[in-house]
């Protein structure tokens, strides 16, 4: 995939690896062998300590049965919650199981998911949640009726237990389960998440902690209360007893649920915050898995189609740059390709191959083509390193503008300085080249028609630009300039040798032209 996932712990790193789309074979497999065996675990887990819970709750809490029935009632209770525990245990892990055996295929195989698929592998938390509670639903309604014989207030003190506890293993084994199943989900989502929201979002989540710390041990203590009303033998050591186990069950079960509810949210959010850190340090290859079938799934993708809209605004701009000046690429990204005309001031900058023809001749043409490149590989960074723009290539030569598109104060000394680098630095080369710098104001922007612009500048300034880098060859000089450049440059900084005023081609009058060179130290 070319894709790093970021903003996830070790452990979840290599179990979602596994999940990655385009695996096949034994990865497939060992997800949904895991998938099975951690389901199946949870079940257990859940269900047992449930059923310890209701155990705890009954000895602490249950008024004990009526003594000439005592002993009975509590072998028949025990007897009967021994092997309803186990058809609940074994109901839970079938049905829990049931909708990864119909996944099995999708994820052997390699295939792409189908909405059906979706669904399953996102409503799996829930279609055991209900289950759960419908097992415990059951339960609670079954002792009841064998406690009712003997004590109506033992009856409902023990279906009562029995429902909160049930709610409580519920609401852990779908937390639980959710966890577990994200490996799956990352492939499921991997193209995408359905719509409508196909799982509880992130308020039902915490509606669901709450019901599991707070909610059930509060009901838990009404409907003692209400019992012990309907008893009328109100005991204030009884309900102290109760307030001090139910408070204990929040404690412990609450700080668990919220714990888990918590990192439900908090994880793909801070996957997204890691992500972000690596976006602010221009990093964008960056994929996260999407993993939930909620609104923070929706911010799992919405982050994902961002890195990669950022990723493609690099990669044109980076294309760009190959073929355009990167002002003139950061400008046409930021603005857009309609870049008005607007006259400022520049200096300009023409530069050309001496004896290009003869060179050519000489030689094929592909080797010509090689020679020219490695002229421009050393003369272009010295045109950017000083400021200026390559408006493009002529031939065998190239027009430099130098204070536009990004304006410069000081663009005839940075237009100086990059012919007297160019000079030097090709001095002893076998390809030499000569220069002519002209200053003063052109109208720049985009040239074009029928959706092809490129940017450059337009007026005569460019044409005697031209003019006199033609002229170096009467003069022998590498470069000259005109009166307008001299003016304008900075006269500590350079030497200017005049030179006798030519008569440049299209030009009525003649054209006073200087040799610039360094100053002697």
């Amino acid at each position: 995939m070319g894709q790093r996932v970021t903003g996830v712990s070790a452990w979840r790193l290599a179990v979602l690896e596994i999940a990655r789309p385009g695996r096949t074979g034994v990865p497939g497999r060992w997800l949904w062998r895991l998938g099975c065996v951690l389901v199946a675990a949870a079940v257990v887990v859940c269900n047992l300590v449930g059923a310890v819970a209701v155990v705890l709750i009954a000895t602490a809490i249950v008024p004990s049965p009526p003594l000439h029935a005592a002993g009975h009632i509590r072998a028949l209770n025990l007897a009967v919650a021994a092997g309803y525990v186990v058809v609940a245990v074994l109901a839970g892990i079938v049905v829990g199981t049931r909708g990864l055996w119909r996944l099995r295929d999708w994820l052997i195989n390699d295939k792409a998911p189908t909405a059906d698929d979706q669904r399953r592998v996102l409503r799996a938390p829930l279609r055991l949640f209900v289950v759960q509670i419908t097992l415990w639903a059951v339960a609670a309604v079954l002792f009841a009726a064998l406690d009712a014989r003997y004590s109506t207030i033992l009856a409902g003190r023990v279906a009562a237990a029995i429902i909160l506890t049930g709610l409580s293993t519920a609401a852990c084994a779908y937390l639980l389960v959710e966890r577990i199943m994200r490996p799956a989900a990352a492939r499921a989502l991997a193209d995408g998440i359905p719509d409508r929201l196909a799982v509880p979002g992130a308020v039902s989540r915490v509606v669901l902690a709450w019901m599991l710390g707070t909610g059930v041990p509060v009901a838990g203590l009404a409907a003692i209360g209400v019992l012990e009303l309907a008893d009328g033998r109100i005991s204030a050591a009884a309900l102290g007893r109760d307030a001090a186990v139910l408070g204990g069950v929040a404690l412990s079960v609450g700080l668990f649920s919220v714990v888990l509810a918590a990192r439900a949210i908090a994880d793909p959010v801070d996957e997204v915050r890691g992500g972000l850190a690596k976006v602010e340090t221009g990093d964008f290859n960056i994929h996260l898995p999407v993993y939930d079938g909620s609104q923070l799934g929706r911010l799992q993708i919405g982050f994902n189609q961002m890195a990669a809209g950022l990723a493609e605004r690099e990669r044109i701009r980076h294309a760009l740059g190959v073929y355009l000046d990167p002002d003139v690429a950061a400008r046409i990204v930021e603005e857009g390709v309609q870049l008005e005309g607007e006259e400022v001031e520049v200096t300009v900058l023409f530069l050309d191959v001496r004896t290009f023809t003869a060179f050519a001749e000489a030689r094929p043409a592909r080797e010509v083509v090689a020679a020219l490149n490695q002229l421009f590989d050393r003369v272009v960074p010295l045109v950017h390193a000083n400021g200026g723009l390559v408006d493009k290539f002529v031939g065998d030569g190239l027009l430099a503008v130098f204070g536009a598109p990004r304006r410069l104060h000081d663009h005839a000394d940075k237009a100086i300085g990059a012919a007297l680098a160019i000079t030097e630095t090709l001095e002893g080369s076998e390809l030499q080249v000569g220069a002519g710098l002209n200053s003063g104001t052109v109208v720049a922007g985009n040239v074009g028609g029928a959706g092809r612009f490129e940017f450059s500048v337009i007026g005569d300034v460019v044409n005697t630009a031209a003019r006199v880098e033609a002229a170096t060859r009467q003069t022998g000089d590498a470069i000259l300039v005109t009166e307008d450049t001299k003016n304008l440059a900075r006269q500590a900084s350079y030497r200017f040798a005049p030179r006798s005023d030519i008569r440049l081609k299209g030009k009525a009058a003649a054209v006073r032209l200087y040799a610039p060179s360094r100053p002697e130290t």
